[in-house]
């Protein structure tokens, strides 16, 4: 009993006496663009419980740190040979800098993140990221992944405004240093739209392909403002001109696009069959499943008129054709709309960036409710990195806990 009194009188103590170095400690409640909604089945309090104990629950799981070393990775949970991924590395920062202040330990743990990052440098631009890493700890190879780069430059402006910059890492710098690494490297200066990844130069027969879940205009507006570089405004405009462009061509009745679309400098298009990972990349499959969410965000954010235009053809479309039932949802379709044969089973990276989609506008309130609740019913077991990730994302942009720098 005696323990039980001394914790609670130290907990107050130590959070008070580091009051000052976390700015925006969770939860934030922030309030989103105009006609932007939340669930509104349970009270605040509910959904920042939920946000919080799957966080949790999450980081036990996912941070793994190097022994004897101050450096940790989001676990990859060993697929494939490997450990950990760019990709990961950036979601995983991302999270634990909107959860300062909740997380006693967060800023610890967003360092040590940090560091494992620039331990494993890309070869073409020092302050990107290799892509992946095996068991040993070893890069792959010394290529980056852009998705990787823009979450992990978008993290340390993040952590800027949570703890400042006047530690023993300047997270302004070092963002701004990774931003311009971003743009020189992984940006294509004639179509201002994302490569696949810093290894693709001019003369690369894929030069003008692009990943459709790469285009991140929040991201990028919180890149413009941090640099003063305005050409980020034309990869953000040139980025809403294609989404608009194939979905008024190829996924008129869905509003979908691909994972991959090529030929961006001619006539851009899905890209075909086992283009680079599956059969499935030029359907709606594991990597665009993310663009509902990254686009939305940029209007709960920004107020961007673009982003809910796009993304409110998304909403209608899900829920006609799961007739409002979250029960329906496949994971993956066809541009047309149809589910992808063999796809009718739960997964997180599909549902969860539906419910981000749908905050958009009231119009979709109880469809909104529908996915909260749907989604918080899975155990964080049952699912694996990917999927568990995006959801511990798209729980933070769902609950209000998601701020721009």
């Amino acid at each position: 009993m005696k323990l039980f009194w001394l914790v609670c009188c130290l907990v107050p103590f130590y959070f008070g006496s580091n009051a000052q170095s976390v700015h925006n400690p969770f939860p934030q409640h922030i309030k989103y663009a105009k006609g932007g909604i939340k669930p509104n089945r349970f009270a605040q309090l509910r959904l920042d419980q939920a946000a919080g104990t799957f966080y949790s629950e999450w980081k036990t799981h996912y941070i793994k740190t190097i022994s004897n070393k101050q450096e940790s990775y989001v676990w990859f949970e060993n697929k494939n040979d490997k450990q950990s991924v760019s990709e990961g590395q950036g979601y995983g920062m991302i999270i634990v800098a909107l959860m300062g202040g909740y997380d006693p330990l967060a800023k610890n743990t967003f360092d040590n993140l940090y560091r494992y990052y620039r331990a494993h440098p890309s070869s073409r631009g020092s302050h990107l990221m290799a892509w992946a890493q095996n068991t040993d700890n070893k890069d792959l190879d010394k290529t980056s992944a852009s998705d990787g780069d823009i979450d992990i430059a978008y993290s340390l402006l993040l952590a800027n405004t949570q703890w400042g910059s006047k530690g023993i890492i300047n997270y302004l710098q070092e963002a701004k240093s990774m931003i311009a690494d971003i743009m020189q490297y992984d940006i294509n200066h004639k179509t201002w739209s994302v490569l696949l990844s810093n290894a693709i130069e001019a003369d690369s027969k894929d030069y003008f392909d692009t990943r459709s879940s790469d285009f991140m205009p929040a991201n990028f507006k919180a890149f413009e403002q941090a640099t003063g570089d305005t050409r980020w405004n034309k990869v953000i405009d040139n980025g809403y001109k294609l989404f608009s462009y194939m979905q008024k061509e190829y996924s008129p009745d869905a509003g979908l696009v691909p994972d991959f679309i090529i030929h961006l400098n001619k006539k851009p298009k899905p890209a075909p069959a086992h283009y680079l990972e599956s059969v499935y990349d030029g359907d709606y499959n594991y990597n665009a499943c993310r663009v509902p969410w990254r686009i939305a965000t940029d209007y709960l954010l920004s107020g961007d008129a673009r982003s809910k235009v796009f993304v409110q053809k998304i909403n209608q479309w899900i829920r006609e054709t799961t007739d409002n039932n979250t029960y329906n949802l496949s994971a993956g379709y066809t541009l047309a709309g149809n589910d992808i044969k063999g796809r009718y089973f739960e997964a997180l990276s599909f549902i969860t960036p539906f419910a981000v989609s749908a905050m958009v506008d009231k119009s979709n309130q109880q469809w909104l409710n529908n996915t909260w609740d749907y989604t918080v019913q899975f155990k964080l077991k049952d699912f694996d990195y990917y999927d568990n990730t995006i959801k511990m994302l798209n729980m933070l942009i769902i609950s209000g806990n998601y701020w721009k720098p």
